[in-house]
């Protein structure tokens, strides 16, 4: 979590977190009826934000004006975000389904780290995730305060008549989020919707968490937003050091050794062999990491309980724990295969690096 301009923005966690419509919360009315005369004409203008877009990604400028009449499924994204991440099969379901009778699905790509405001970060990982509706380039926060967003991922339902009908924050309550499409379509006079029944697939990062074992929560390593670190001596902050790991982690801490400087959103890694370790306990480990200059690429090499991942080891990385560093992005590092225990994990760096935070799953 961190605050900005008075704001607070934070990634959401949860199953089955928060969904509730705007209209319902602002004024006390529950159910799916709604008193357009009374209530719809009181309730802002969200869309008109969309103006403020740095740039469009798979679509020309999308105005309130060009999409008045239409049913709009506002999705406040930011690309190396898990919990948005895991909400994409879903996503591009309805994008499917319900295109072609009147939903536009416009994704805001509101960046968290400095690094996702590069716009060819941003094309390069949406076409790595096979996503080809429009998105709205948003770094300066202007759509995301146009709707008073506070959170990754976020979805709102925008009317015919530019109205938030409905707000959902956060991974789960995805039947909820379709009855409330449905239903506005069919009051916008769509009557051929195809059936709401049907399976989504959400396979490899973008599978759902394995929310009963998780016992560990998003770490941020910059000091600005980090917890735990327990490296001896504390982080020197903005300033070079070799840092060393305690014999000993408890669960959720994390240390560094090796040449590092703290910084304020990530820990910068000046030269080869150094370590990352953390004790967690979850089915999957991610790591938000890059190279330090773009265009490069090393190798690293991931160890869990000081030995290879074998069986356990993420999308990124092999058996014997090895991967690529060479883009900046979310790596999948661990996912386990049996019961899920207290681990020890470690990542060593074999050239420069920059990491930025811990996510799990």
């Amino acid at each position: 979590m961190f605050t900005k301009n008075s704001f607070t923005r934070r990634r959401f966690f949860g199953a089955a977190v928060m969904a509730v419509g705007a209209a319902e919360k602002a004024f006390g009315f529950a159910g799916t009826s709604f008193n357009k005369k009374n209530i719809m004409d009181m309730l802002p203008l969200e869309l008109d934000s969309l103006s403020s877009a740095d740039a469009w990604i798979n679509s020309p400028s999308l105005t309130s004006a060009n999409l008045k009449g239409k049913l709009v499924l506002i999705d406040f994204c930011t690309y190396t975000c898990i919990n948005w991440i895991r909400t994409l099969p879903y996503i591009r379901a309805w994008v499917a389904k319900y295109k072609a009778h009147g939903l536009v699905v416009i994704g805001v790509h509101t960046p968290e780290f400095v690094f996702e405001k590069n716009i060819n970060n941003v094309r390069m990982a949406l076409k790595s995730m096979m996503i080809d509706y429009p998105i709205a380039i948003d770094n300066d926060y202007t759509i995301w305060d146009g709707f008073n967003n506070r959170y990754w991922p976020a979805l709102y339902l925008v009317d015919a008549e530019g109205r938030v009908r409905h707000q959902q924050f956060g991974e789960g309550e995805y039947g909820k989020a379709e009855l409330m499409i449905r239903q506005l379509l069919s009051s916008a006079h769509r009557n051929d919707l195809p059936n709401e029944d049907f399976e989504v697939e959400a396979n490899g990062v973008e599978a759902p968490a394995d929310w009963n074992s998780l016992a560990s929560g998003e770490n941020y390593l910059g000091y600005d937003r980090t917890e735990n670190f327990a490296s001896p001596g504390g982080a020197l902050l903005n300033k070079r050091h070799v840092y060393s790991t305690p014999a000993k982690l408890s669960l959720n801490h994390w240390a560094l050794s090796g040449d590092w400087t703290v910084q304020k959103q990530a820990v910068l890694l000046h030269s080869a062999n150094g370590l990352i370790t953390c004790c967690f306990h979850a089915r999957d480990l991610h790591l938000v990491m890059g190279p330090v200059k773009l265009g490069t690429s090393s190798k690293f090499r991931v160890r869990l309980d000081e030995g290879p991942p074998g069986s356990a080891h993420g999308l990124d990385v092999d058996e014997q724990g090895y991967g690529i560093l060479k883009e900046q992005r979310l790596y999948q590092l661990i996912r386990q295969q049996n019961q899920i225990v207290h681990r020890q994990f470690e990542i060593e760096f074999y050239e420069e690096a920059e990491v930025f935070a811990f996510t799990f799953g």
